[in-house]
């Protein structure tokens, strides 16, 4: 199974913001994320356990970076041409424009995004 990005669904878009997402490779969804400068995912990730994702991702960042910080406390930044995984208890913000794919369990991802979705009407 193969797609383009240009044809993946939109799974989630806000201003600055768009995931693209595919389902049904083997049990994992791929995503395609652009991302912009200033985004902090902890508010949208509040309600989950621990306020934080609780979903693992796999991924390869194309441009600009990301901040991850997790239930540790500990913090890493993945940059443009980096590979990495982000185990569950994370949450992550940009200070500048990101675009990165990953690959996530498709239960865990859906839970996740639903209470993004949440959070996000709940701003509006």
């Amino acid at each position: 199974m193969h797609e383009l990005k240009e044809n993946m669904p939109v799974h989630f878009e806000a201003p600055g913001t768009k995931v693209r997402s595919l389902k049904g490779l083997g049990g994992m969804c791929t995503a395609y994320a652009e991302i912009p400068a200033g985004a902090d995912f902890s508010p949208l990730l509040k309600g989950l356990a621990n306020d934080k994702c609780h979903c693992p991702h796999w991924g390869y960042v194309l441009s600009g970076s990301i901040n991850l910080r997790y239930e540790d406390g500990s913090e890493e930044v993945v940059k443009a041409g980096e590979v990495f995984y982000w185990p569950p208890g994370h949450t992550a913000w940009t200070e500048e424009e990101t675009t990165f794919i990953e690959f996530s369990p498709e239960k865990e991802f859906e839970e996740v995004w639903e209470n993004i979705r949440k959070k996000m009407s709940e701003m509006s």
